[in-house]
């Protein structure tokens, strides 16, 4: 299928059997490079006859410098590849917890993604952030828009080492293409200067690329992160 026009939360799109229809777009970003009229689109289907809209646009085909490849869209799945990652102990960072929480809530009115917990060791609260902006091939990039709610919430992280915890920020990329990782500083500067302000407190700043294919998105390796 193909999408033909996108705007914030939306998307109009044209299936190979010729019906269109109207997907929402669970991203609130700008989907720079993604959105590109007549790519190639997959939907899921939630077949609830009461909901707004029955299909969620998920990946696209789009090529981002480093040739045609699947990318992933959907905001929402960012935390649940993260929690597979931590039950599966793919992240090294992130292993050897007895207990793993969500949504606690911390901070200035902040809620950690994650909690995780072990006796005899910090606790470690972790916040993710789901990355779609690439404008140089390799290159991933957060934010693609200003990210007031991200400060807010990279600023209670921040405050966590003082305290004796733990806190790591997590960025997941679901552009397979990605080798490296920097923060948008020409889009919004006080995002970059409150990521300066967490890693000179002690926030450990990880970013791991995704592999996606129509099958599924999985988190595969992690990516250096350029200052």
């Amino acid at each position: 299928m193909l999408v033909l026009h996108t705007k914030r939360f939306i998307a109009e799109v044209i299936f190979d059997s010729g019906d269109m229809a109207t997907a929402q777009v669970s991203n609130p970003g700008t989907l720079t490079g993604l959105n590109r009229p007549y790519s190639h689109v997959w939907l899921s289907d939630t077949e609830h006859p009461l909901r707004t809209y029955r299909y969620t646009w998920e990946l696209v085909e789009a090529d981002l410098g480093s040739g045609p490849e699947i990318v992933g869209v959907n905001n929402l799945h960012a935390n649940g590849l993260v929690a597979e990652a931590i039950e599966a102990g793919l992240i090294p960072e992130l292993r050897d917890y007895s207990s793993v929480r969500r949504e606690i809530k911390y901070g200035v009115n902040s809620r950690a993604d994650f909690l995780l917990e072990a006796a005899n060791r910090p606790a470690c609260y972790v916040d993710v952030r789901s990355v779609h902006l690439m404008h140089e091939p390799g290159l991933a990039e957060f934010p693609d828009l200003l990210a007031e709610l991200g400060t807010k919430h990279l600023d209670d992280l921040t405050a966590m080492p003082a305290r004796g915890a733990r806190a790591v920020q997590i960025y997941v990329i679901p552009i397979p293409s990605a080798k490296r990782f920097t923060v948008a500083r020409d889009i919004d500067p006080i995002y970059a200067a409150a990521l300066d302000r967490a890693r000179a407190a002690g926030v450990e700043i990880l970013a791991w690329r995704c592999r996606v294919s129509i099958d599924g998105i999985a988190l595969a390796a992690p990516v250096a992160i350029v200052a």
